[in-house]
Order: structure tokens, then sequence, then C-alpha cells
């Protein structure tokens, strides 16, 4: 008899352990066997509070700092920082100036050596006579530089006023004679430097007058001379022509 219930015991034993663990891991049948009871406090949802609810405080970022008003009213110094910046802003100014006045300097330059240029270019274009003149500057310079050597020639064992005259007067002859229209156009340029300088206008002026008086007197009397000797000649000739009238 006690051998039997030894034995149902140990049947027993491993259909309890089943049982047990099986409650063990399946307790939402224990729990739904349960009776439902009925909550002491209402629901959430139910109660409504008269009083509104509180903002909730703002977040803040790891990355900003926390600051007070009176802090932001404060004026901040200037760091090194700042005012190296400021002083490396005023020395690029600076320079910059100094590069775009020098830039502008340069430009003036170039432009006023090009201007020079084309002024002289034109100067000298207009010295030259026109094509439908028939005029040629080759031949006509040669002749006026041997008419100026000539006249060195000539002086050179007069004066020194002779020597420095002659010269010039030959050649400024034969360039009046040989080119007239370049010579004019040189006359004119000469002319419109001169009124630059109005003593040196002056001048040139009443020795021109002077000049053109001299030549007109010097035509004067040679049409007086001409005329004296034609009457002279005319009267011999009336004279002889009579003389021999009166011999036949």
């Amino acid at each position: 008899m006690a051998a039997r219930v030894l034995l149902q015991r140990r049947s027993f034993a491993p259909l309890a352990a089943a049982a047990l663990g099986g409650v063990a891991f399946s307790p939402a049948v224990v729990f739904a066997e349960a009776p439902k009871r009925k909550p002491i406090y209402d629901e959430t949802d139910d109660y409504r509070s008269p009083l509104p609810a509180a903002p909730s405080p703002p977040a803040i970022l790891p990355s900003q700092p926390i600051t007070n008003d009176d802090e932001e009213q404060k004026p901040r110094a200037p760091t090194p920082t700042d005012r190296l910046a400021v002083q490396v802003g005023r020395a690029r100014l600076f320079l910059y100036g100094v590069a775009a006045a020098a830039e502008n300097r340069v430009n003036q330059t170039m432009d006023s050596a090009f201007d020079l240029e084309q002024s002289f270019t034109r100067t000298v274009a207009s010295l030259a006579p026109p094509r439908e003149s028939g005029e040629k500057l080759m031949p006509g310079a040669i002749y006026v530089l041997v008419a100026a050597m000539a006249g060195s020639i000539l002086a050179r064992n007069r004066s020194v006023v002779l020597r420095a005259t002659v010269p010039f007067a030959l050649g400024l002859g034969a360039g009046w004679t040989v080119l007239p229209i370049t010579m004019r156009n040189v006359s004119d340029l000469a002319w419109k430097y001169e009124q630059k300088f109005p003593a040196v206008a002056e001048s040139h002026t009443r020795l021109r007058e002077g000049i053109q008086r001299g030549i007109h007197f010097a035509k004067v009397h040679r049409e007086v001379g001409v005329r004296y000797v034609d009457d002279k000649v005319t009267d011999v000739r009336e004279a002889i022509e009579n003389w021999v009238a009166q011999g036949k």
C-alpha cells in the first residue's frame, strides 16, 4: 500500500511541474479568468480641469548658451581679433587706394604719350603738299640743302654774322623757290606756335612788316630805275635819230 502511494506521488510530480510551468509561461490565461474590477479613480479623459495647463518650458539646445537680458543689453567689448580685423581692413583700403592712384597716373601718362604721338603725326602730315599740286619733297629738299651748303662755303672767310645768316638766307630762298607750298605750311605752323608767346609773335610781325616794306621799296625803286633808264635810252635814241636826220 505504501509502495502504491509512493508511485502515485512520483507520477503526479511531473504533471504538477508541467502545470505550474504552463501557468508561468501563459499568465494571460490566469488574468483572463480573474474578475474585472472597477478602478477607484475616474479615467483621465473624463476629468476636465477648469484651469489652463501651464506651458511647457522651451527646449534649450546644447549649442545655445543661456543668456540673461542684462547681459544682452550690455555692449560687448571688441576682442583682439575684431581690432585686428579692423586694422587689416584699413590697410587693404589704403593699399587699394594707392594701387588705383598709380594705375590712373599710368593711364594718364600713356594717354598723353599717345596724344603727343598722334599730334606729331598729324603735324608732319599737314606740312606735306597735296598730290594735285605736283610738288615733290625729295628733290626740293636736296636743292634747299645744296643751297645752304653753298652759302656756308661762300661765307666761310667772312664774319660770324655772315657765316650764320648767309646759309640760312640762301636755304630759305631756295625753299620758297622750289617748295613754295611746303614753305607756306611751315610758315603757318611756325606762326601758330609763335602766337603762344606774344613777345615773339610781335617781334616776328614787326620783322615781317619791315621786310615787306623793304621789298616794296625795292620794287618801287626798281620800277623808277627802269623807267629812268627807258627815258634816257629813249632820249638818246631820239637824239641819234635827229642827228642822223640832220646829217642827211
